[in-house]
């Protein structure tokens, strides 16, 4: 199997800046990763650079089929329309109701028949476990909701990997597990996950594969014992 995401030898930027250098990293279809660290130690540079927010100079880079270094900007909303980024404060349109939130998703990515698109936002809001709330408005619906919606979202384009940065971070703990649980049934469904978290009992709690970052680096936890730095 190809990797959904590679990196070798790559340098990560934020800005002009160097957040973490030299980047040897993996990602094939079906994993569930999670990308650990301190807050500022460049996990969601990592995110950026995957969906070509932040822009790669050095090393191999490559998601989705599409080669990070020198990207054309034409090319960006094409590699972004084939992953499923979920954030941490849902970025839903606060205007219009949660169909239409989706409809206005599918529509941007070249949808046209209305049929298939009201058939397509049935299938993700069952998906997670939302059928009946596609004539809501996000205000009411609570945070937990909101998250499910922002997933709902990034399954619409039927993505191979979800990119999920801090996905529990405004959820107290109760939702937090049931957003987690929803997540891992995707991936037992077959979709990869790539969860940046801070959150050492999500980790503990829900196993998967660990980058942790620090000290301007990122590598691959192996030993499940080992202390990692948050």
């Amino acid at each position: 199997m190809e990797p959904l995401i590679h990196f070798k030898d790559a340098d990560i930027l934020n800005g002009e800046n160097v957040v973490i250098y030299s980047l040897d990293m993996d990602i094939m279809p079906g994993d569930f990763v999670y990308i650990v660290g301190k807050v500022g130690s460049g996990k969601t540079s990592i995110i950026r650079t995957i969906t070509a927010e932040n822009r790669m100079d050095k090393g191999e880079g490559i998601a989705c089929g599409f080669t990070l270094p020198g990207i054309k900007a034409r090319e960006i909303p094409f590699l972004r329309r084939s992953m499923g980024i979920v954030f941490q404060d849902f970025q839903l349109l606060t205007d219009r109701s949660v169909e239409d939130n989706l409809s206005f998703v599918l529509r941007a990515t070249g949808w046209k028949d209305r049929a298939e698109i009201d058939r397509r936002i049935k299938e993700v809001l069952k998906d997670v476990g939302m059928g009946t709330k596609a004539h809501k408005m996000p205000h009411q619906l609570s945070g937990g909701e909101q998250q499910r919606i922002a997933i709902a979202r990034a399954l619409l384009n039927k993505p191979a990997v979800i990119l999920a940065d801090e996905p529990t971070g405004n959820l107290d703990g109760e939702t937090a597990d049931e957003i987690l649980q929803l997540l891992r049934d995707l991936n037992a469904a077959g979709t990869a996950i790539v969860m940046v978290t801070h959150n050492r009992a999500i980790f503990e709690k829900y196993p998967g594969r660990i980058f942790s970052c620090e000290g301007e680096h990122c590598q691959e936890v192996f030993d499940e014992g080992i202390d990692v730095t948050l």
